[in-house]
């Protein structure tokens, strides 16, 4: 027992823990900066960005209200278009990547591995390669509404998610399969009844994944969507000017302190799902 609590308190491993605390606190800084100035007066944002809300500075939730109602574009209207499109988009993922997962990892064909690995290989390719031809693919197939654009959320988040899930139905045991088979299921009430409960550990690590990402996604909207029309909230907060141009960083604060509370909630809350299932994955692929 001795020799464990000394391996367990090494002075490698405590080295390692401090080190990984202070990077934590490095990348709590622009969250904690965003949150103090949206507590705090356009001008005083401008001045010194890093200190604390005082008397004359502080001025409490007028930020996040004028960020409700600043600019031309209605901020509700960009999230509910976020909203949509990141419910939607993760739905579809989570729902044709978990069939086609099951689907590679049960069949052993020769169709089945090229796309598996061309899931995989597009996982490397930079967007910025595809980013063009995909606008003009989007404009000609009509995809370039909030309605149309979870099919193209659905073709980049692909890669990640099908080698989640093939990991994981990989360990599945086959003999359940073959035994709800049996008794007359076929394979779609298998997939749903069967496979799909198993899959719940790597659904919700997919999930919280995906939803980050297309919750915070720039480029692929502001390219596809008519931003006149259509803007998701990180196209909102890039475009929250007055008049004459002019810019106020309270009440811009307090929007992407809005856009991303949300986001930081649900990690919280999650994030041992995300270990579980990247863990499960990687193991057992």
């Amino acid at each position: 027992m001795k020799n464990k609590k000394q391996q367990h308190y090494s002075p490698g491993r405590r080295v390692l823990t401090d080190f990984f605390v202070v990077l934590c606190l490095v990348w709590l800084i622009p969250i904690f900066a965003v949150l103090i100035n949206s507590f705090k007066a356009n001008a005083y944002v401008n001045l010194d960005p890093f200190a604390l809300p005082s008397s004359e500075s502080f001025v409490g939730f007028t930020n996040y209200v004028k960020g409700m109602t600043f600019g031309n574009y209605p901020f509700l209207k960009s999230v509910s278009y976020s909203l949509f499109i990141t419910v939607v988009s993760v739905a579809l993922i989570l729902l044709f990547c978990s069939m086609s997962a099951w689907y590679i990892g049960r069949v052993n064909s020769l169709g089945s591995r090229i796309f598996y690995y061309l899931c995989l290989f597009s996982m490397i390719v930079p967007f910025q390669m595809v980013m063009f031809t995909l606008t003009s693919t989007a404009d000609s197939l009509k995809l370039n509404t909030p309605w149309t654009i979870p099919v193209i959320y659905l073709g980049f988040g692909a890669g990640l998610a099908i080698f989640m899930f093939v990991g994981f139905v990989k360990g599945l045991p086959l003999e359940i399969e073959e035994a709800a088979s049996i008794d007359g299921c076929g394979p779609v009430r298998t997939y749903f009844n069967v496979v799909l409960p198993m899959l719940k550990p790597t659904l919700i690590s997919v999930g919280i994944l995906e939803l980050m990402w297309v919750w915070n996604d720039y480029l692929l909207p502001y390219l596809v969507l008519d931003i006149t029309k259509y803007r998701t909230i990180p196209i909102h907060v890039q475009y929250l000017k007055g008049s004459y141009g002019t810019v106020d960083l309270g009440a811009t604060m307090a929007v992407i302190m809005m856009a991303i509370l949300p986001i930081i909630i649900v990690y919280l809350f999650c994030q041992k799902y995300i270990i579980k299932g990247v863990a499960a994955g990687a193991v057992k692929g």
